[in-house]
């Protein structure tokens, strides 16, 4: 008599990032974050899903074109030089607006929008001149021409939020391989050198030097410890600094233009930076800071 046939290997579960352990640990310890917590770790999981799979791209660019970009101002990675598949990416962006919607960061006619979005045959093109559209304000603004760029409307926002997690796998991949390259220490600009992304975090070294963290991407470049990376203030009179009690966490507000940047202090720290845990962990941050006339 012929036994039953035995299914497939089950395959064993991948061990949790460290940043997925770190994130449980602030839950346990801060119950008030606890929806913030949940959200990105949903988020996290998904995107690392996709991230094993990125190749890394060669970007082949010599010492003369980095140089050629930093007097330019102009960031070096083009959207045809990101190795996205299209089948990823129509997934992450439906599974992101779940997410979103879920935790009740994108309302429904938000969450349609999405939708359509990551089902439809445009997204492509719509996520191209998201990502082309941080270069051309940046290199716009260093011309001193930024008022002729037009400022995005709501719906690109919202959508722009969507684009901005499910690229981050690809574009990730991309800074991973800028992030060695020894001439990104030559960059001078507020803005992302591979992606042209504003900053959304800022690093304190063991020598006290201040690393700016891309929103989009990651990257991390070393960047003057107190010019606003918004409007390049640097009258140190003029930037307000507060932080947390144990020193980890800091925000440096800008009294000219009123925007501020969240800073980890790795001097405090047993651990690097991890973007998505610390910025979940400094959000009572964000709210000192919109309670005292920042934006982010």
């Amino acid at each position: 008599m012929i036994g039953p046939v035995p299914g497939p290997p089950t395959r064993s579960p991948r061990p949790e990032s460290r940043e997925i352990t770190e994130l449980r640990a602030v839950k346990a310890r801060h119950p008030e974050l606890a929806g913030a917590v949940d959200m990105h770790i949903e988020l996290l999981e998904m995107q690392r899903r996709v991230q094993g799979r990125v190749p890394l791209p060669p970007l082949d660019f010599d010492a003369n074109t980095f140089q050629r970009h930093q007097l330019e101002g102009r960031p070096l990675l083009r959207f045809e030089q990101i190795p996205l598949d299209l089948t990823d990416l129509r997934l992450l962006v439906r599974q992101t607006a779940d997410v979103l919607h879920r935790f009740d960061a994108l309302d429904a006619a938000e969450f349609q929008q999405a939708h359509t979005l990551g089902r439809g045959d445009m997204l492509l093109d719509v996520a191209g001149r998201w990502y082309r559209g941080a270069g051309e304000r940046v290199v716009a603004a260093g011309a001193g021409v930024a008022h002729g760029i037009p400022a995005p409307d709501p719906e690109s926002e919202i959508l722009g939020h969507v684009l901005a997690m499910a690229m981050r796998p690809f574009l990730s991949r991309c800074a991973e391989v800028m992030q060695r390259r020894s001439e990104l220490a030559t960059w001078t600009h507020a803005h992302c050198a591979l992606c042209g992304g504003e900053p959304e975090l800022a690093m304190l070294d063991a020598q006290g030097d201040r690393h700016l963290v891309c929103g989009r991407c990651l990257l991390q470049w070393r960047f003057a410890a107190i010019t606003c990376p918004f409007c390049l203030n640097d009258d140190r009179a003029r930037i307000t600094s507060f932080g947390t009690s144990d020193g980890l966490y800091r925000v440096y507000g800008c009294d000219a233009c009123l925007r501020y940047v969240k800073a980890f202090d790795s001097r405090r720290a047993t651990r690097p930076l991890m973007p998505v845990l610390d910025g979940v962990a400094m959000l009572p941050l964000d709210a000192a800071a919109m309670q005292r006339g920042y934006s982010s």
